[in-house]
Protein backbone atom coordinates (compact mmCIF):
# COMPACT_ATOMS: atom_id res chain seq x y z
CA UNK A 1 0.00 0.00 0.00
CA UNK A 2 1.67 3.43 -1.22
CA UNK A 3 2.06 5.80 1.49
CA UNK A 4 1.15 9.78 1.45
CA UNK A 5 0.92 12.78 4.03
CA UNK A 6 -2.47 13.69 5.96
CA UNK A 7 -1.19 16.86 7.66
CA UNK A 8 1.89 16.00 9.25
CA UNK A 9 0.76 11.99 9.60
CA UNK A 10 2.00 9.75 6.35
CA UNK A 11 -0.84 7.28 6.31
CA UNK A 12 -1.87 5.09 3.28
CA UNK A 13 -3.35 6.43 0.99
CA UNK A 14 -6.99 5.03 1.33
CA UNK A 15 -7.08 6.19 4.38
CA UNK A 16 -5.80 9.88 3.66
CA UNK A 17 -9.28 9.66 0.99
CA UNK A 18 -11.35 8.74 4.03
CA UNK A 19 -9.78 10.96 6.45
CA UNK A 20 -10.47 13.99 4.33
CA UNK A 21 -13.49 13.04 3.75
CA UNK A 22 -14.47 13.25 7.10
CA UNK A 23 -12.88 17.02 7.53
CA UNK A 24 -14.92 18.14 5.12
CA UNK A 25 -18.43 16.10 6.52
CA UNK A 26 -17.48 17.59 10.03
CA UNK A 27 -17.10 21.30 8.85
CA UNK A 28 -19.37 21.58 5.30
CA UNK A 29 -22.33 23.13 7.50
CA UNK A 30 -20.06 25.67 8.91
CA UNK A 31 -17.93 26.10 6.16
CA UNK A 32 -18.79 29.64 4.69
CA UNK A 33 -19.06 31.07 8.14
CA UNK A 34 -15.36 29.56 9.07
CA UNK A 35 -13.99 30.46 5.99
CA UNK A 36 -15.19 34.51 6.74
CA UNK A 37 -13.32 33.79 10.03
CA UNK A 38 -10.28 32.56 9.60
CA UNK A 39 -9.35 34.70 6.68
CA UNK A 40 -10.80 37.94 8.32
CA UNK A 41 -13.16 38.41 5.42
CA UNK A 42 -10.38 37.98 3.04
CA UNK A 43 -11.39 34.76 1.09
CA UNK A 44 -14.09 36.76 -0.94
CA UNK A 45 -11.39 38.85 -2.15
CA UNK A 46 -9.40 36.01 -3.18
CA UNK A 47 -12.10 34.64 -5.12
CA UNK A 48 -12.97 37.86 -6.65
CA UNK A 49 -9.76 38.33 -7.92
CA UNK A 50 -9.64 34.78 -9.41
CA UNK A 51 -12.99 35.34 -11.29
CA UNK A 52 -11.63 38.64 -12.88
CA UNK A 53 -8.56 37.34 -13.76
CA UNK A 54 -10.77 34.38 -15.35
CA UNK A 55 -12.52 36.15 -17.39
CA UNK A 56 -14.64 33.98 -18.72
CA UNK A 57 -17.41 35.20 -21.62
CA UNK A 58 -20.85 34.60 -21.96
CA UNK A 59 -21.48 31.42 -23.80
CA UNK A 60 -18.37 29.82 -22.59
CA UNK A 61 -18.34 26.21 -20.82
CA UNK A 62 -16.47 26.17 -17.15
CA UNK A 63 -15.82 22.88 -14.90
CA UNK A 64 -15.52 23.69 -11.20
CA UNK A 65 -13.54 21.24 -9.26
CA UNK A 66 -13.90 20.96 -5.50
CA UNK A 67 -16.44 23.49 -5.51
CA UNK A 68 -17.80 23.00 -2.52
CA UNK A 69 -20.08 26.06 -1.73
CA UNK A 70 -20.14 26.85 -5.03
CA UNK A 71 -18.59 30.69 -4.87
CA UNK A 72 -16.74 30.24 -7.82
CA UNK A 73 -19.04 28.33 -10.13
CA UNK A 74 -22.21 31.06 -8.55
CA UNK A 75 -20.05 33.72 -10.80
CA UNK A 76 -19.19 31.75 -13.38
CA UNK A 77 -22.75 31.25 -14.06
CA UNK A 78 -23.70 34.99 -13.93
CA UNK A 79 -21.06 35.46 -16.39
CA UNK A 80 -21.66 32.32 -19.33
CA UNK A 81 -25.46 33.25 -19.63
CA UNK A 82 -28.06 30.69 -21.05
CA UNK A 83 -25.69 29.97 -23.66
CA UNK A 84 -23.21 28.76 -21.44
CA UNK A 85 -22.55 26.31 -19.17
CA UNK A 86 -21.07 25.60 -15.31
CA UNK A 87 -20.37 22.38 -14.04
CA UNK A 88 -19.93 22.04 -10.21
CA UNK A 89 -18.72 19.33 -9.04
CA UNK A 90 -17.42 17.97 -5.35
CA UNK A 91 -15.63 14.19 -4.36
CA UNK A 92 -17.51 15.31 -0.60
CA UNK A 93 -21.03 14.53 -0.96
CA UNK A 94 -21.91 16.92 2.24
CA UNK A 95 -19.69 19.69 0.78
CA UNK A 96 -21.68 19.17 -2.68
CA UNK A 97 -25.17 19.04 -1.30
CA UNK A 98 -24.46 22.47 0.88
CA UNK A 99 -23.30 24.02 -2.61
CA UNK A 100 -26.29 22.85 -4.61
CA UNK A 101 -28.45 24.07 -2.24
CA UNK A 102 -26.95 27.51 -1.59
CA UNK A 103 -27.23 27.96 -5.71
CA UNK A 104 -31.04 26.63 -5.63
CA UNK A 105 -31.94 29.18 -3.02
CA UNK A 106 -30.09 32.12 -4.98
CA UNK A 107 -31.76 30.56 -8.33
CA UNK A 108 -28.92 28.67 -10.12
CA UNK A 109 -30.09 25.41 -11.00
CA UNK A 110 -26.47 23.93 -12.30
CA UNK A 111 -25.12 20.71 -13.50
CA UNK A 112 -24.08 19.17 -10.12
CA UNK A 113 -21.32 15.87 -10.20
CA UNK A 114 -20.05 14.04 -7.09
CA UNK A 115 -16.68 13.16 -9.14
CA UNK A 116 -13.14 12.58 -7.90
CA UNK A 117 -10.87 15.34 -10.04
CA UNK A 118 -8.15 12.02 -10.46
CA UNK A 119 -10.44 11.09 -12.57
CA UNK A 120 -12.99 13.46 -14.16
CA UNK A 121 -15.89 11.98 -15.68
CA UNK A 122 -16.53 14.45 -18.79
CA UNK A 123 -15.26 14.13 -22.48
CA UNK A 124 -11.48 15.06 -23.34
CA UNK A 125 -11.06 19.02 -24.51
CA UNK A 126 -14.66 19.99 -23.40
CA UNK A 127 -14.39 23.03 -21.45
CA UNK A 128 -13.09 26.52 -22.17
CA UNK A 129 -11.91 27.05 -18.49
CA UNK A 130 -11.26 25.20 -15.66
CA UNK A 131 -10.86 25.92 -11.92
CA UNK A 132 -9.95 24.90 -8.35
CA UNK A 133 -10.13 26.90 -5.07
CA UNK A 134 -8.51 25.27 -2.17
CA UNK A 135 -8.72 22.04 -3.10
CA UNK A 136 -5.71 21.03 -5.06
CA UNK A 137 -4.07 20.51 -1.58
CA UNK A 138 -6.66 17.92 -0.44
CA UNK A 139 -6.00 15.41 -3.43
CA UNK A 140 -3.93 12.01 -2.53
CA UNK A 141 -1.98 12.31 -6.47
CA UNK A 142 -1.83 16.19 -7.35
CA UNK A 143 0.02 15.65 -10.89
CA UNK A 144 -2.99 12.60 -11.87
CA UNK A 145 -5.67 15.42 -10.59
CA UNK A 146 -3.97 17.90 -12.81
CA UNK A 147 -2.78 16.19 -15.98
CA UNK A 148 -7.15 15.22 -15.92
CA UNK A 149 -7.89 18.83 -15.83
CA UNK A 150 -5.69 19.60 -18.58
CA UNK A 151 -7.44 16.39 -20.47
CA UNK A 152 -10.87 17.98 -19.82
CA UNK A 153 -9.82 21.40 -21.03
CA UNK A 154 -9.54 22.58 -25.08
CA UNK A 155 -6.72 23.81 -26.46
CA UNK A 156 -5.75 27.15 -25.71
CA UNK A 157 -8.48 26.72 -22.03
CA UNK A 158 -7.04 27.58 -19.17
CA UNK A 159 -6.75 26.09 -15.62
CA UNK A 160 -6.52 28.11 -12.35
CA UNK A 161 -5.55 27.23 -9.06
CA UNK A 162 -6.31 28.90 -6.03
CA UNK A 163 -4.79 28.08 -3.08
CA UNK A 164 -2.91 28.27 0.46
CA UNK A 165 0.65 28.41 -0.51
CA UNK A 166 4.24 29.65 0.77
CA UNK A 167 4.01 33.02 2.61
CA UNK A 168 6.95 35.58 2.38
CA UNK A 169 9.54 35.25 5.10
CA UNK A 170 8.78 38.31 7.16
CA UNK A 171 5.40 36.84 7.89
CA UNK A 172 6.22 33.23 8.21
CA UNK A 173 6.62 33.48 12.45
CA UNK A 174 2.75 35.65 12.86
CA UNK A 175 1.36 33.03 10.21
CA UNK A 176 2.40 30.33 11.87
CA UNK A 177 1.02 31.53 15.20
CA UNK A 178 -2.26 31.97 14.00
CA UNK A 179 -2.12 28.97 12.07
CA UNK A 180 -1.67 26.42 15.14
CA UNK A 181 -3.02 28.51 17.94
CA UNK A 182 -5.72 30.66 17.16
CA UNK A 183 -7.37 28.75 13.82
CA UNK A 184 -7.92 25.33 15.94
CA UNK A 185 -9.77 27.44 18.71
CA UNK A 186 -11.71 28.77 15.87
CA UNK A 187 -12.59 26.05 14.91
CA UNK A 188 -13.67 24.78 18.65
CA UNK A 189 -15.72 27.39 18.91
CA UNK A 190 -17.96 28.14 15.85
CA UNK A 191 -17.77 24.53 14.39
CA UNK A 192 -16.95 22.44 17.56
CA UNK A 193 -14.01 20.81 15.60
CA UNK A 194 -10.23 21.93 16.49
CA UNK A 195 -8.89 18.62 15.02
CA UNK A 196 -10.25 19.09 11.86
CA UNK A 197 -9.18 22.93 11.32
CA UNK A 198 -5.58 21.75 12.57
CA UNK A 199 -5.26 19.38 9.63
CA UNK A 200 -6.15 22.41 7.32
CA UNK A 201 -3.30 24.27 8.48
CA UNK A 202 -0.87 21.01 8.27
CA UNK A 203 -2.00 20.69 4.60
CA UNK A 204 -1.54 23.94 3.37
CA UNK A 205 2.64 23.12 5.04
CA UNK A 206 2.59 20.06 3.26
CA UNK A 207 1.25 21.47 -0.28
CA UNK A 208 4.06 22.29 -3.02
CA UNK A 209 5.45 26.11 -3.23
CA UNK A 210 4.84 28.46 -5.84
CA UNK A 211 7.63 27.32 -7.54
CA UNK A 212 7.19 23.36 -7.43
CA UNK A 213 3.06 23.70 -8.25
CA UNK A 214 4.20 25.65 -11.66
CA UNK A 215 6.60 23.19 -12.60
CA UNK A 216 3.80 20.43 -11.54
CA UNK A 217 1.59 22.08 -14.22
CA UNK A 218 3.74 23.00 -17.00
CA UNK A 219 5.00 18.93 -16.81
CA UNK A 220 1.13 17.95 -17.41
CA UNK A 221 0.85 19.90 -20.35
CA UNK A 222 0.06 23.86 -19.22
CA UNK A 223 3.12 25.60 -22.05
CA UNK A 224 2.43 28.62 -19.76
CA UNK A 225 2.01 29.56 -16.27
CA UNK A 226 1.62 33.19 -14.60
CA UNK A 227 1.62 32.93 -10.49
CA UNK A 228 -0.57 35.86 -9.00
CA UNK A 229 1.01 35.75 -5.22
CA UNK A 230 -1.91 37.47 -2.81
CA UNK A 231 -1.99 38.92 0.65
CA UNK A 232 2.00 38.06 1.00
CA UNK A 233 2.07 35.00 -0.61
CA UNK A 234 -0.78 33.72 1.94
CA UNK A 235 -2.52 32.29 -1.23
CA UNK A 236 -1.42 32.43 -4.42
CA UNK A 237 -3.47 31.78 -8.20
CA UNK A 238 -1.53 29.58 -10.83
CA UNK A 239 -3.34 30.21 -14.24
CA UNK A 240 -2.13 28.02 -16.69
CA UNK A 241 -2.55 27.64 -20.60
CA UNK A 242 -3.36 24.50 -22.13
CA UNK A 243 -1.25 24.08 -24.78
Amino acid sequence: MSRTHFGFETVDEAQKVDRVRGVFNAVASKYDVMNDLTSLGLHRFWKAYTVAVANVREGQRVLDVAAGTGDLARAFARQVGASGLVVHTDINEAMLRAGRDRLTDEGLLLPTALCDAEGLPFADAGFDVVSVAFGLRNMTHKERALAEMARVLKPGGRLLVLEFSKVAKPLEKAYDWYSFNVLPRLGQWVAGDAQSYRYLAESIRMHPDQAALKEMMKTVGFGHVDIHNLSGGVVALHVGLRV
